[in-house]
């Protein structure tokens, strides 16, 4: 069976979500197409090694409001629009 057209899996990308001060890395990996991701969290030696092995192509940054972590600001997040991170970070209804 082919493959869709504009899938390309060779193609590696790694979206950065945040620089933790205890010296992780979480990140966003996708394979093929960027809003196919997995979230992820190394140490920056290894997250670094990470990227060179996978010849990843960086993505710009998640840009995270002020908010985004306070658990009394409600966040409108539809029924299917969350990551793990969210469910972290937030409180659902």
């Amino acid at each position: 069976m082919p493959e869709p057209t504009g899938f390309d899996v060779t193609r590696r990308y790694v979206r950065v979500i945040e620089h933790r001060a205890d010296g992780f890395v979480e990140f966003r990996f996708s394979i093929g197409d960027p809003s196919l991701f997995v979230e992820m969290m190394l140490g920056e030696s290894a997250f670094d090694e990470f990227c060179s092995l996978n010849h990843v192509e960086l993505l710009d940054p998640v840009v995270q409001s002020e908010h985004e972590d306070d658990p009394d600001v409600d966040h409108e997040i539809d029924d299917w629009d969350w990551t793990m991170r969210d469910a972290v970070h937030r409180r659902f209804r």
